[in-house]
C-alpha cells in the first residue's frame, strides 16, 4: 500500500553558521551567530517524534561526513590549509535540509511503475555541491528494492535543487497525480536555483506523462524577496495547493494549467494584502508540512515563528474558522533550522511508497528515535562559533559524534 513518508534529515554536528547561502535571508542575516548542534538535532527529533505521534509516517537520513576530507583534497588542500571559507563550505550541515536531497516522483505517476529519486545537484551553492556523493550513497541504501530507481544527479551547469522546487497533486497518495516543476530566471541579483533543463531532464528519467507535468516560472518578484526554493511561497498535498500570490511568474496562467491538468484541485491562495510576501518569507507560512492526517483532515506543521507573526495568526485563524480545506494547524519549533533559512519543510523528503520496500533502518520507531536522542545528547557539540571551524578538537569531535549515530542506529555502511 502507497502511503506518504516524510523523511526528517537529521542535523549534523557541524550545524554552523557560516551564511554561506545567498539569497537566504535567514542565513544572510545570522551570518556570524553561535550555533547550537546538540539543541538543533533535537529540535529535528523532537519534530519527527510529533508526527509519528500523529500517526504519520516517518523517516530519516543520516549527516553527512563532515568535514568532506574528499572534496577538499579535489581542491589541492585539506582542512589544516583550507581558507576558512572553503573549510566553511567544506564543514556545511545543510544536508539536513531534506527537501533538496532528491526529486521523487511515486510509482503511480511512472511509465515503469517504479518510484524514481533524482539526486540534486545542488550546483549553485558551493557548500551544498559536494553533499550528492553522500546523499546518493545514502539513498541507493534506503531504496534498495526492485521497486525505487535512484538516479545520479543532473548535470552540471544545469542547477537541481531536488523536492523544494517540486510539487505533486494527486486525489491520494496512491493515485496518479500532476508533478508541477517550479523553475527559476532571474531575482533581484539573487542566482535562480532551479534551472528549466534540469527540471525537465528529471521528468525525461522518471518516465512521467507529458499531460500530467507542468513546468511554471517561479516570480522573479518571490526569489527576490528571499524565496530561494519555491517551497517558501507554496506547498501541495493530494488534491490541495497552498500558495501566495505571488509566487509565479504568471499567475494567472500558472492556476489554469494546473485547474486543466488537475480539475478536481483546490487551490487556496493567500493575497498579498492579507499575508505580505516579506512575512510568508520571515514566518515560513509555506516552509510547513501540509500533511494527510489518519482521520483524512489536511493539516499545516508549522515553526512557531508562523504562529508570532500577527498577519499569518490571523489569516490562519480566519481559515480554520472559515471551515476552510486546512483543519488543523500544528506548531513545533525548529528554531535553530529557522535561524540557517530551513523551517519543518526543508528538512524533510516526501516519498509515496509502500513503506515494506524501504529499508527499515530508515524508519522511525519511538525505539529509535530514543537510541537517536540519546547518541546526540551524548556526542553532539554543545555550541560552535565560526572561529572554531578549524580547530582539529572539533574536527574531531564533529566525526566521532556522527560514527556515534550510526553505531547506535546500525548504520555502520554508512561511516
Amino acid at each position: 500500500m502507497i502511503v506518504e513518508i516524510n523523511f526528517d534529515g537529521i542535523v549534523g554536528p557541524s550545524h554552523n553558521y557560516a551564511g554561506m547561502s545567498p539569497g537566504n535571508i535567514a542565513s544572510a542575516t545570522n551570518a556570524g551567530a553561535v550555533s547550537r548542534p546538540r539543541d538543533a538535532a533535537l529540535q529535528g527529533i523532537a519534530k519527527m517524534r510529533h508526527n509519528l505521534s500523529q500517526g504519520l509516517a516517518q523517516g530519516w537520513f543520516m549527516p553527512l561526513d563532515r568535514p568532506n576530507a574528499e572534496w577538499l583534497s579535489q581542491l589541492g588542500t585539506d582542512t589544516g590549509g583550507a581558507e576558512p571559507h572553503i573549510l566553511a563550505a567544506a564543514m556545511s550541515a545543510s544536508a539536513m535540509w531534506a527537501a533538496n536531497a532528491a526529486t521523487v516522483s511515486p510509482a503511480p505517476d511512472t511509465a515503469d511503475g517504479r518510484c524514481h529519486l533524482s539526486v540534486a545537484n545542488l550546483s549553485t551553492m558551493a557548500h551544498r555541491s559536494h553533499e550528492w556523493t553522500g546523499t546518493l550513497a545514502q539513498l541507493r541504501l534506503a531504496f534498495a528494492a526492485p521497486a525505487f530507481a535512484v538516479h545520479p544527479p543532473v548535470l552540471a551547469p544545469f542547477g537541481d535543487e531536488g523536492a523544494a522546487n517540486h510539487m505533486r497533486l494527486a486525489p491520494q497518495h496512491g493515485e496518479p497525480g500532476l508533478e508541477i516543476f517550479v523553475y527559476g530566471v532571474s531575482g533581484g541579483g539573487f542566482p535562480a536555483r532551479q534551472h528549466i533543463e534540469a527540471s525537465k531532464a528529471v521528468a525525461r528519467r522518471h518516465g512521467l506523462t507529458p499531460e500530467r507535468t507542468l513546468f511554471i516560472e517561479q516570480a522573479p518578484r518571490a526569489i527576490a524577496g528571499g524565496a530561494f526554493h519555491n517551497d517558501v511561497v507554496a506547498v501541495a498535498n493530494e488534491r490541495l495547493l497552498f500558495v501566495h500570490e505571488s509566487a509565479f511568474a504568471d499567475r494567472d496562467s500558472a492556476y489554469a494549467a494546473i485547474r486543466a491538468a488537475a480539475p478536481w484541485c483546490e487551490i487556496v491562495e493567500v493575497a498579498e494584502n492579507d499575508v505580505s510576501l516579506a512575512d510568508a518569507v520571515a514566518s515560513y507560512l509555506f516552509n510547513a508540512q501540509l500533511v494527510t492526517l489518519p482521520s483524512g483532515e489536511q493539516a499545516l506543521v508549522v515553526p512557531t515563528e508562523a504562529l508570532a507573526t500577527p498577519s499569518v495568526k490571523a489569516w490562519l485563524d480566519a481559515h480554520i474558522a472559515g471551515n476552510g480545506p486546512i483543519r488543523r494547524v500544528l506548531p513545533v519549533d525548529v528554531r535553530q533550522s529557522m535561524a540557517n533559512g530551513g523551517g519543518p519543510a526543508c528538512l524533510r523528503l516526501r516519498v509515496a511508497c509502500d513503506p515494506a520496500d524501504v529499508d527499515p533502518r530508515f524508519l522511525c520507531t519511538e525505539a529509535s528515535l530514543d537510541a537517536a536522542e540519546k547518541a546526540i545528547a551524548d556526542h553532539w557539540p554543545e555550541s560552535i562559533a565560526t572561529a572554531d571551524l578549524a580547530s582539529p578538537a572539533l574536527i574531531a569531535d564533529i566525526r566521532s559524534a556522527r560514527l556515534a549515530l550510526l553505531s547506535a542506529l546500525n548504520l555502520d555502511a554508512l561511516g
